[in-house]
């Protein structure tokens, strides 16, 4: 019988670090397996095969954390704006739970239960209605006896509170994410106060995740963490960011960009960013270290690399993967081998191919958040008067 794995609190405890995996959305998106708006994760039931070989994916690059696909499977989210599934929440949660468990059980990985903000949030409802939503999903993850519980993705610090809340009811250790940047929460809520409300709330980590850049959300994490120390609080503390460069975003994050969801690619990070960014968030004393968005397993490799004389050895998938481009000393061109060193990769700056392209965007900047009538969400779909004015809008900005 194999012996006990770690819990994610004795592994962070012990100054472990913590890999964790990627963005499941958009790379699903990208292989045809999620629709792009609604954003659901309905593919644990229709094509499991796809999410099981993502996850192996990210297990054999590094990760050690095998979060549940579940972001967006809140029955309201589901039941939004015309989103008609033939599957219930309960049988989307169960079935991702399932796989998530079947591929960390593949290697020394931990499966995190996850819950994001919700439509009935930014509908302005009660926090019984909010939290009474997340207990649904939460059922689930107690019946499947997930590891730990992730609240990731919340604009608003007070739903992420209330998610904490319901998540410590289950007394598995609960993590915290909010999608910030260092101008804090859609309502002015600063990074280090955010995390204060976090921690006394019950989370025993706290971070940031999607939104930003992964540069931007180590900076929010740092201020979150002088925040919890200023206070005499304890905790440990994570990121997992976008793999997009966002220098040009709002408080609203990388969704305000003109090219957000379908012109996103000429933003990506390369994997020597990664590189970067695994050390810098290691140096702020960050030790469960991911991405979201944009993030695919050779970036996740990529971190794991970094952090392999830390962590005392290289994930699997470096197998394929020489050193900082070790590998093109087999090259058949000699300029490409000529390539095969630290200092050309870590000095490279790419060229996006663009000619006329601008280097950066300027964000639509509506400036709406929970309590506006334009998030006030409708289980039926969006009407073609709506869309008008929506279009008319735009024109107008």
């Amino acid at each position: 019988m194999a012996p006990a794995k770690k819990g994610i609190l004795e592994r962070l405890d012990a100054g472990e670090v913590v890999i964790g995996d990627g963005g499941f959305v958009f790379a699903l998106e990208k292989r045809g397996y999620v629709k792009a708006g609604p954003w659901t994760p309905e593919a644990a039931v229709e094509h499991p095969e796809a999410v099981r070989q993502l996850h192996r994916e990210f297990l054999r690059s590094g990760s050690n954390v095998m979060q549940t696909f579940t972001f967006y499977a809140s029955d309201d989210k589901l039941e939004n704006r015309g989103n008609k599934l033939s599957f219930t929440g309960a049988q989307i949660n169960e079935a991702a739970c399932d796989l998530a468990r079947e591929v960390a059980n593949e290697g020394d990985a931990l499966v995190a239960g996850g819950v994001c903000q919700t439509p009935s949030y930014l509908s302005c409802k009660s926090e019984a209605e909010v939290k009474a939503i997340l207990k649904k999903q939460l059922d689930v993850f107690v019946r499947k006896d997930v590891d730990f519980l992730i609240a990731e993705y919340f604009e608003h610090v007070e739903e992420a509170v209330w998610a904490v809340e319901v998540l410590k009811e289950t007394g598995k250790p609960v993590a915290a994410c909010l999608c910030i940047g260092p101008d804090g929460d859609m309502h002015g809520v600063s990074p280090g106060e955010c995390a204060v409300r976090l921690v006394k709330a019950g989370a025993q980590i706290v971070g940031v995740n999607c939104h930003f850049d992964p540069m931007t959300c180590v900076k929010a994490v740092k201020m979150m963490k002088e925040g919890v120390e200023k206070a005499g609080l304890k905790a440990h503390y994570m990121v997992q960011p976008l793999a997009y460069h966002t220098p040009d975003c709002s408080c609203q994050g990388f969704i305000d960009l003109p090219e957000f969801p379908f012109g996103l690619e000429p933003r990506i990070l390369s994997r020597w960013d990664m590189h970067a960014y695994a050390r810098e968030a290691y140096n702020t004393g960050i030790h469960f270290i991911g991405g979201c968005c944009g993030f695919e397993p050779y970036h996740i490799r990529a971190v794991a690399e970094e952090l392999a004389p830390e962590r005392g050895f290289l994930p699997e998938a470096s197998e394929k993967h020489g050193n900082w481009g070790a590998g093109l000393e087999m090259h058949t061109k000699p300029w490409v081998r000529a390539r095969a060193r630290r200092d050309y990769w870590e000095n490279l700056k790419p060229a996006s191919g663009r000619p006329l392209c601008p280097s950066m965007s300027s964000p639509d900047g509506w400036g709406v958040t929970k309590g506006h009538s334009d998030l006030m969400q409708q289980s039926e779909a969006t009407s073609k008067d709506q869309l008008k004015q929506l279009f008319d809008r735009s024109k107008s900005q």
